[in-house]
């Protein structure tokens, strides 16, 4: 089968990254990229040996681009995605999703009338550790997932936020932690709960007066399926702890993963230094497994580059799905969930 054609919508540090995945994929073909300076976009073009175009259309037109990556600063993502469907591309979009709700279901309604493939990039789902937890609810073993935890204790000092200027405002970030670095575990929560029902938070900036956006928020959340789940995300922890999801089920057992560890990934400026594991395992028959499997996942993490390896997994399954003319994994809808969780709990605190 011909590989599916993209084109990338953006040249800083994650790009970089995907122009591996994709290469990667095996299934897909990096042929040009886009964006708003000449200059840069003409730079990265030259480094990676596709072209340069000035715009979606263009790409579309001389490149016969089929698909669309979007890895811009997330406050442009409605605007290209709808006019990538419009040019009758597929899209996937770097997390999060959007900045609303209302962003997110413009995205999907331009998609869904074009007839093409919305998704978005959430590799974590990949991850072993990850898969064995999802393999435990959909088996059964967790019986309903009833009660879920997701916390982050993460750092980000001013230089992260200096490296880029959009980085720790509203009008170019639209949030901080909730925003940025939640995305992947808040995405896993409602993977493994399901949508939520009722969402009350709080947020605040602890301890980065340089920026303006939170860097702590706590929230509660009720699940349609009728379970219950607390969040705790900040980046106010020097030096950073963790980054967990633990889910606990109405058969008493319960699975939990480390996402991060305290040295965590910033697509682009570090790697992944501490391998993602299984921290939690009380399901009856397997609790005897949490040694096996952590030395299996760092051996295997030993092996291959983890700073793009899972988006090279993904990349290979949307362009899959997009062939065969299926939902990807990672939908636009479950983009929008997560979206949903950080709008509301947001909304839960705008009158601080």
């Amino acid at each position: 089968m011909e590989k599916l054609r993209f084109g990338l919508v953006g040249y800083g540090k994650v790009a970089e990254l995907h122009v591996r995945a994709i290469v990667a994929s095996g299934n897909s073909a990096l042929v040009s990229v886009c964006g708003r300076d000449p200059q840069k976009r003409e730079a990265f073009a030259l480094r990676h040996g596709i072209s340069a175009r000035g715009s979606i259309g263009e790409m579309v037109a001389k490149d016969r681009v089929e698909a669309v990556l979007i890895v811009t600063p997330h406050p442009a993502h409605r605007q290209i995605a709808v006019e990538a469907a419009e040019a009758g591309c597929h899209v996937l979009v770097e997390k999060p999703m959007a900045l609303s709700v209302t962003d997110c279901d413009a995205m999907i309604a331009a998609s869904a009338a074009a007839g093409k493939s919305l998704g978005v990039i959430s590799q974590r789902r990949w991850y072993p550790s990850v898969r064995r937890i999802r393999d435990a609810i959909d088996s059964g073993a967790l019986g309903k997932p009833s009660i879920a935890q997701v916390t982050i204790l993460g750092w980000r000092d001013e230089a992260y936020y200096n490296a880029d200027p959009w980085r720790g405002t509203w009008a170019m970030e639209g949030g901080g932690v909730l925003v940025n670095q939640a995305p992947h575990q808040l995405d896993l929560l409602a993977w493994f709960m399901g949508p939520a029902k009722e969402i009350a938070g709080i947020w605040d900036n602890v301890n980065h007066p340089y920026i303006e956006v939170d860097d702590t928020a706590v929230a509660a959340i009720r699940f349609a399926n009728g379970g219950m789940g607390s969040v705790l995300v900040s980046n106010s922890q020097k030096p950073g702890i963790y980054a967990k999801v633990h889910i606990h089920g109405s058969s008493g057992a319960s699975a939990g993963v480390q996402t991060d560890g305290g040295a965590m990934f910033i697509a682009g400026m570090s790697g992944v230094l501490e391998p993602p594991y299984n921290d939690l395992w009380t399901i009856p028959g397997q609790e005897s497994m949490l040694p096996v499997w952590k030395a299996e996942d760092e051996a295997f993490f030993s092996k291959i580059d983890p700073t793009w390896y899972f988006f090279a997994l993904q990349i290979a399954e949307f362009s899959e799905s997009a062939r065969a003319g299926r939902a990807p994994a990672v939908t636009g809808e479950d983009g929008r969930e997560t979206v949903r969780i950080f709008e509301g709990i947001y909304r839960s605190d705008r009158g601080k």
